[in-house]
C-alpha cells in the first residue's frame, strides 16, 4: 500500500512538472510586444487632441514584462515626443506607469518635471503610435453639454433636409422646363442660380468674390514648370490677402496662361471650380483671375516644392514605403475624379482627367500624390450626348495614350471607356515609380516608358509600339522578388490591358494598396532589426 501511494505521488510531481515546463516553454516562444523606439524626436504636435508620433521605428520589446510608453514635453517654445519600451513595474523619470493595462496611449500631465509633461503607456503592439490628449474630460460635463444641444441638432437637421429636398425638386422642375422649352419662373431660376453658384467651398467663394474686385496681391518668384498652355511660377501672397488670413497660404503656386490659351485655363477653371473635387490627392485650388490688362489668365493653387513626380524619380531613388505611398495616393486620387460620389456620399458629377502622366502629378511633402493639369479633363455628366463627348477629339499625351486613344477608337456610348483610359496612363506612371524603387534590386537611371522611343514620341510612332506589336514596358523577373513589388506588378498588367473592358478601376487599384499596408508595415520591421534583442533572434532561429 505505502509503496502503491509512493507511486501516486512522483507520477504526480512528474506531470505537475512537465505542465509547469511546457508552459515556460510557451512563454519563451510568445512573440514579446512590439512598440514605437526612436528615444526623443521633435514633434509639431501641440498638446491637443489626437497625434501621431513622427517615428518610424518599430521594436522589439526585450522583456516580456515591457510595455509600450510615449512621453510629450514642451520646453519654451519646443515640443518634442520620447517614444521607449519599458518595464511597466519599474520607475521611468521616477514615475509610476499607472496605465500600463489600458489598450491605447492617453496622455496624464505630470507636474513638477521641470517643463510641460505629459506621459502614456499602454500594452498593446504600436500603441504608442497614435496619442490621445484631452481623454480625461468630465463625462457629466460631456453628458450635459450633448443634452442641451439635442434639440437643437434635430431641429437643425429637419430644417436642413427641408431645404435639400425643396431645393432639388425645385433644381429637377427647372431642368424638365427647360428640356421642354418651357419658360422659367423665379423659383426655377433661383434653384438653378444656387446650383451653378453656390457652393460651400471657400476656394470657390474666394473666386468669386476675387472677379468683383481687384487682383490678388501676388508677387512672382521664380519659373517652375512650363507646359504646352502655360507656364507656372512659385509666387508669394502678400499680407493683408483675404485669401491669404483665412486660409493660411504664404507661398502659392500661379499658373499663367496667354490669352491664345483662354480655351484651356477656362476649362481647368471650371473643374477646378467645383466643390466635390476638393480632395487630398487632388492639387488644392484657390482661386482664378483673368488678367485683362496683362491679356493674361492666372489660376492660383497651393505650391509643392518637392515638384512634379517625374523630376522626383529623376533624382531619387524611393524605397518600397515610398512606392507604397505615392503609388496608392495618386490610386486614390484617380479613384476620387472617377467616382460618381463624394467621400460623404454625396452624388457628384465623375471627371476623366485624359492627360495623367509623371508630370502631370505633384509630390506633397509627406510623399504622397495630387494630381494637377486639368486643362483636357472632362466632366462626364449623363446629359452629355455622344456628339458632344465625341467633339472632345483625340487628347492627351501620346507617350501615355491608351490603344483606344491612338486609334481614336474609344466607345462613346459608355462614359466609362473614358476612365478606362486614364487608368491606362495611370498604369504607365506606377510602371515608372517602381522602375526607379530599390526594392527592385539594381536601380537604373530614370527612364520614361517606351523610353527606346525619341522623347516627344508622335502618335504614329506609338501606335506602331503599342497597337502594331502589341508592346508595354518591360517588367524584369527580378521585380517580382519582392512581394509587394509582385502585387503592384499584377495590377499594372491589369491596368493596361489592351481590351479596355478587361482594365481595373482606379478604385480596385486604390484598395490593393490598401490591402498592401501590412507589407508597408514589414518593411518598416526589418528596417528596425538592429534593435531587436540577439535573446529573441535566437529563439526565432530555433
Amino acid at each position: 500500500m505505502e509503496l502503491l501511494r509512493f507511486s501516486a505521488f512522483w507520477c504526480g510531481a512528474i506531470l505537475f512538472g512537465s505542465i509547469q515546463l511546457e508552459e515556460a516553454e510557451a512563454s519563451m516562444l510568445k512573440p514579446r510586444r512590439l512598440c514605437k523606439f526612436c528615444d526623443v524626436r521633435a514633434t509639431s504636435c501641440t498638446g491637443k487632441g489626437i497625434c501621431k508620433v513622427e517615428c518610424d521605428i518599430t521594436s522589439i520589446c526585450p522583456s516580456d514584462d515591457d510595455v509600450c510608453v510615449t512621453i510629450w514635453r514642451k520646453k519654451d517654445d519646443n515640443f518634442t515626443f520620447d517614444t521607449v519600451c519599458h518595464n511597466r513595474y519599474e520607475k521611468l523619470y521616477d514615475l509610476s506607469l499607472e496605465d500600463y493595462n489600458n489598450t491605447k496611449c492617453e496622455m496624464k500631465e505630470r507636474k513638477g518635471m521641470g517643463s510641460q509633461f505629459f506621459i502614456c503607456s499602454c500594452s498593446e503592439d504600436e500603441c504608442n503610435e497614435d496619442i490621445i490628449f484631452n481623454s480625461y474630460m468630465d463625462s457629466q460635463v460631456v453628458a450635459v453639454i450633448l443634452v442641451s444641444l439635442v434639440p437643437l441638432l434635430v431641429m437643425a437637421v429637419v430644417v436642413i433636409t427641408s431645404f435639400y429636398c425643396y431645393r432639388v425638386y425645385c433644381q429637377r422642375q427647372a431642368r424638365s422646363r427647360r428640356k421642354r422649352g418651357l419658360p422659367l419662373d423665379f423659383s426655377d431660376a433661383h434653384a438653378i442660380m444656387i446650383d451653378n453658384e453656390g457652393s460651400d467651398s471657400s476656394s470657390t467663394h474666394a473666386n468669386n468674390l476675387n472677379h468683383n474686385t481687384e487682383p490678388l496681391p501676388i508677387e512672382l518668384d521664380v519659373q517652375v514648370g512650363k507646359g504646352r498652355f502655360a507656364e507656372v511660377y512659385k509666387a508669394k501672397l502678400k499680407q493683408g490677402s483675404s485669401v491669404s488670413e483665412e486660409q493660411g497660404f504664404e507661398t502659392v503656386a500661379v499658373k499663367i496662361f496667354q490669352y491664345e490659351e483662354y480655351a484651356s485655363w477656362k476649362n481647368e477653371k471650371e473643374i477646378f471650380s467645383d466643390a466635390d473635387l476638393r480632395h487630398e490627392n487632388v492639387l488644392h485650388f484657390l482661386t482664378a483671375e483673368d488678367r485683362k490688362v496683362q491679356r493674361q489668365c492666372w489660376l492660383i493653387t497651393a505650391y509643392h516644392p518637392r515638384g512634379n513626380l517625374q523630376e522626383f524619380l529623376i533624382h531619387h531613388i524611393i524605397s518600397w514605403h515610398d512606392l507604397w505611398l505615392l503609388g496608392g495616393s495618386l490610386a486614390c486620387g484617380v479613384a476620387h475624379l472617377h467616382s460618381d460620389h463624394t467621400p460623404c456620399g454625396r452624388y457628384k458629377v465623375p471627371i476623366a482627367h485624359r492627360d495623367i502622366k509623371s508630370s502631370n502629378i505633384l509630390v506633397k511633402s509627406d510623399l504622397t500624390c495630387c494630381l494637377c493639369d486639368f486643362g483636357l479633363a472632362l466632366r462626364l455628366d449623363n446629359a452629355l450626348s455622344v456628339d458632344e463627348l465625341a467633339n472632345s477629339g483625340q487628347v492627351g499625351t501620346a507617350r501615355y495614350m491608351a490603344p483606344e486613344v491612338l486609334e481614336s477608337r474609344i466607345n462613346l456610348e459608355n462614359i466609362e471607356s473614358f476612365k478606362q483610359a486614364d487608368v491606362y496612363s495611370m498604369a504607365l506612371v506606377l510602371w515608372e515609380m517602381i522602375s526607379r524603387c530599390n526594392a527592385i534590386g539594381e536601380v537604373k537611371e530614370y527612364e520614361p516608358p517606351f523610353g527606346n522611343l525619341r522623347e516627344h514620341p508622335c502618335v504614329e510612332s506609338m501606335k506602331d509600339s503599342v497597337l502594331r506589336d502589341k508592346g508595354r514596358p518591360e517588367i524584369l523577373d527580378s521585380w517580382i522578388n519582392h512581394p509587394g513589388i509582385q502585387m503592384v506588378c499584377a495590377s499594372i498588367d491589369e491596368c493596361w490591358d489592351h481590351d479596355p473592358e478587361a482594365r481595373l478601376t482606379a478604385q480596385c487599384v486604390a484598395e490593393r494598396f490598401d490591402d498592401m499596408e501590412y507589407l508597408n508595415k514589414l518593411s518598416d520591421r526589418s528596417d528596425s532589426e538592429e534593435k531587436i534583442p540577439d535573446e529573441i533572434l535566437m529563439v526565432d532561429e530555433k
